[in-house]
């Protein structure tokens, strides 16, 4: 793993006086008393610097850590419930729904609720997946989840235009990359029915068609793969395998600094019973646009949704309707 981590790792130093310093700073810490919260939180706080300092950074592998954290509240990925329990994002970037799902998890059982010794290593080793097309946002990923005391399994590769590895997965956590770029032909995959070039879709195929049946997933998509040439027909499929029953409009400007116009949503189902009613909550009308400096994205943003939502992770949870002025309908 530590080999996978530091592939094609090249630091240059120019100047041997920074080198010199980087040395001394190291040297000052004692690393080995650290509990591996310091370590994963110090390794996170440098992914999110790296992200906000513009497009150059490393924001295109980064979604806002109060989104994802909003996300695994509602759908409590917890890995107790049987003994194959798999979480998985197969467009992991720096794998911040990973590392949120087994920080949701520690919270949990340190509020009393245990983990069975014998389950222990299991959660640890054979519960959390990914996949990212490039090498770098791979190495983040086992980096920042090693630092958190997981040992993950993160493919590299192309999870839409590869063949289904056919493995499959109680809960789907993920986000996948916005844009056009490298989708210029519809994927040769035997478990797609719909044939598109449009990434978006292809994704919401593939986290359909790995997710077990009972699993269930949540996917932030941006607001123009609801209305692409295809979309209709991935939809419709996706309404009949998989109960849809959950949009949240994401406010303007969530994905400030990196990706600012883009206008998002966030789709949630889980698989085996058909849609019966969709519910969207809005939280972009009458919302000022979120800024990186005034106005920057916070748990606020997600308080009403989060209760109207309920606390079945699968959607059942009593819902209201707020009416033409509300935000839930």
């Amino acid at each position: 793993m530590l080999g996978d981590i530091f592939a094609q790792s090249m630091p240059r130093f120019n100047n041997p006086v920074n080198l010199k310093r980087l040395i001394t700073l190291i040297d000052e810490v004692e690393w080995t008393e650290l509990g591996v919260d310091v370590k994963g939180e110090a390794f996170e706080g440098l992914l999110e610097k790296a992200a906000s300092e513009g497009k150059k950074g490393a924001g295109q592998y980064f979604t806002p850590r109060v989104l994802i954290q909003s996300i695994v509240r509602l759908m409590k990925p917890d890995p107790r419930t049987n003994k194959e329990y798999t979480i998985c994002d197969p467009a992991c970037g720096s794998g911040g729904f990973l590392v949120s799902a087994y920080e949701w998890l520690l919270e949990i059982t340190n509020k009393g609720a245990s983990i069975d010794r014998n389950d222990y290593k299991r959660v640890k080793t054979k519960t959390y997946y990914g996949q990212d097309l490039v090498p770098r946002p791979r190495r983040l990923a086992l980096m920042n989840l090693y630092l958190h005391g997981i040992e993950p399994t993160i493919y590299l590769g192309d999870t839409i235009y590869e063949p289904n590895r056919g493995e499959l997965y109680d809960c789907i956590l993920t986000n996948p990359p916005f844009g056009t770029k490298g989708a210029n032909q519809a994927p040769d995959r035997d478990d797609f029915t719909i044939s598109s070039s449009n990434k978006q879709l292809n994704f919401v195929q593939h986290v359909a068609n790995t997710l077990k049946p009972g699993g269930r997933a949540a996917m932030v998509l941006p607001d123009n793969v609801l209305f692409e040439d295809k979309a209709g027909d991935v939809f419709k499929i996706l309404m009949e395998d998989c109960n849809l029953h959950t949009i949240l409009r994401l406010p303007r400007g969530t994905f400030t600094p990196y990706s600012q116009g883009v206008k998002a949503n966030v789709i949630i189902f889980p698989k085996g019973v058909p849609t019966e009613e969709v519910w969207i909550f809005d939280a972009r009308s009458n919302v000022p646009g979120v800024t990186k400096k005034d106005r920057p994205l916070s748990k606020q943003h997600f308080v009403e949704f989060e209760k109207c939502y309920g606390k079945d992770p699968n959607g059942k949870s009593k819902r209201t309707d707020l009416g033409e002025e509300g935000r839930f309908r």
